[in-house]
């Protein structure tokens, strides 16, 4: 059927030939003449036109590094980390910004589905037995992550370190979850051996027989994906990589062999405990450093493919700092200013390092005290990239920070967290004021301690004696935002 006229008459085969062969004139004038002040954006499709605006996003995780292991934030001393100190120096720190959970699979959960632990789906670290092994507590299809929402607006997606999430066949794989490609370690346990027997690309294994330090083929594989894709195409890049989580192992050391004094450490439980490591002060310094090389190798590709201008680049970590498997985190000040350590709801347990670079955008260092979390990420990306934020989401987007707007942006009106391992645990802060409770399924051994952070960010001063209708206030307010899980309970 031919193109109706205004006056509804059909057009003839000749005047249809007209029309298009004056269209096609019109744009080819416009891309052989490059006539810039026509709305060429008339003739390109919505994804063309997106795909040029759309910033790429790059989330580097680490997994266990303390807050105070990079001099960027708090002095360090005895641990170089350079690259990241200089990103830093052009980005926005975030000096107030707070992971998932202060263990790794429900930090990455909230991270990725933009839910606080109350309200997530994973809220723990909980293994889950199937035909092809153990792997951990799976998403469910009805939970949207970050990487659906992207793919939904043309990016493409990936995924390289360690996912914890679901593993091979369930609703919580990785490329059931949104994410193009994968590779590395679907199962958090195996995650603890940087020589493994294999790997997964996407669902397949790649067996490597205990010969390849991990990272390196995990970094490689994810710079392999960077360079795979077309310049004029968005991409997501999660680089959830290891380092420096136990095993203590680190191929060489010999950047800090013997400028600590070392305690060895000694494996005394045998497939089930950590490595055996005679340097473990060395040793953990060099993967902190490692992590800094592999951040400016990421970098140096995205500016050697002429990207950086808009690219966003986050680099942060999952929880506290670990002390395990021979890790002294008071020698290194690990945790900085903080009280305790991962698996701690003290804010050295879930205070976490936050930088956010946008040279597009955010032109010079700034430091922002805008009290921030995991789960605003994927509302933020959605405030980004222009589309819905999923239902069910507890986070609040920090655009306007990002834009210097900080007048305009909104406030949580708390932060919570429960955990359920210890006993259980659950802390909310709320105007400065931070109630911590331990042994919630022991009713009888229940230990409740009040926080006035502004004054007391070591948490060193329990106040609740004093502040009794202050700590009821916040147990209200914890249990009324505490949504019932069918898989966690104290």
């Amino acid at each position: 059927m031919g193109r109706i006229t205004k006056c509804y008459r059909r057009e003839t085969k000749q005047e249809q030939g007209i029309y298009h062969n004056f269209v096609y004139r019109i744009i080819y004038m416009i891309y052989t003449m490059k006539i810039k002040n026509l709305l060429i954006p008339v003739f390109l499709s919505p994804a063309a036109i997106n795909a040029e605006n759309l910033p790429n996003i790059v989330f580097v995780l680490v997994d266990d590094m303390g807050i105070g292991d990079i001099n960027c934030y708090y002095s360090q001393p005895k641990i170089q980390t350079p690259n990241i100190d200089k990103l830093a120096s052009k980005s926005l720190q975030f000096m107030q910004h707070y992971s998932g959970s202060t263990v790794s699979a429900p930090s990455r959960c909230c991270l990725l589905t933009g839910k606080h632990t109350g309200n997530a789906y994973i809220r723990g670290n909980k293994g889950i037995k199937s035909e092809e092994g153990i792997f951990d507590l799976h998403l469910p299809a009805n939970e949207t992550t970050v990487a659906e929402v992207l793919k939904q607006k043309g990016y493409s997606t990936m995924c390289v370190g360690k996912w914890g999430l679901g593993g091979p066949k369930t609703s919580g794989s990785p490329i059931n979850k949104g994410f193009d490609y994968f590779f590395g370690y679907l199962s958090q346990g195996n995650a603890h051996r940087y020589y493994p027997e294999y790997l997964y690309e996407n669902e397949n294994k790649v067996q490597l027989g205990g010969k390849v330090y991990s990272h390196w083929l995990i970094l490689e594989k994810g710079l392999n994906f960077i360079k795979s894709r077309k310049k004029e195409e968005p991409y997501f890049a999660y680089f959830a990589i290891t380092p420096p989580h136990a095993d203590l192992d680190y191929p060489d050391i010999s950047q800090y062999q013997g400028k600590f004094s070392e305690t060895p450490y000694i494996n005394k439980n045998g497939k089930r405990g950590f490595k055996t490591q005679m340097a473990p002060k060395a040793t953990y310094a060099s993967m902190i450093s490692e992590i800094d090389r592999s951040v400016e190798k990421i970098i140096s590709l995205i500016k050697e493919r002429g990207e950086w201008e808009n690219t966003i680049f986050i680099f942060s970590s999952d929880n506290g700092v670990h002390c395990v498997g021979g890790h002294d985190p008071k020698f290194f000040d690990s945790n900085g200013p903080f009280r305790g350590y991962k698996r701690d709801l003290y804010e050295g347990g879930i205070r976490t390092p936050f930088i956010f670079s946008w040279p597009k955008h955010i032109k010079e260092h700034r430091q922002t005290s805008h009290i921030s979390a995991f789960w605003d990420f994927l509302p933020t990306v959605c405030d980004i990239v222009n589309t819905e934020v999923p239902k069910g989401v507890n986070g609040i987007s920090y655009l306007p920070v990002l834009l210097n707007e900080e007048d305009k942006q909104p406030q949580h009106e708390y932060i919570y967290f429960e955990f359920y391992e210890a006993g259980g645990k659950q802390s909310i802060l709320k105007d400065g004021w931070k109630l911590v409770r331990l042994n919630l399924s022991k009713p009888n051994k229940l230990v409740e301690e009040l926080y006035y952070l502004p004054h007391d960010i070591g948490e060193e001063h329990n106040l609740i004696e004093n502040n009794r209708s202050k700590a009821e206030e916040l147990k209200k307010l914890a249990n009324k935002t505490h949504i019932n899980s069918p898989e966690f309970n104290w």
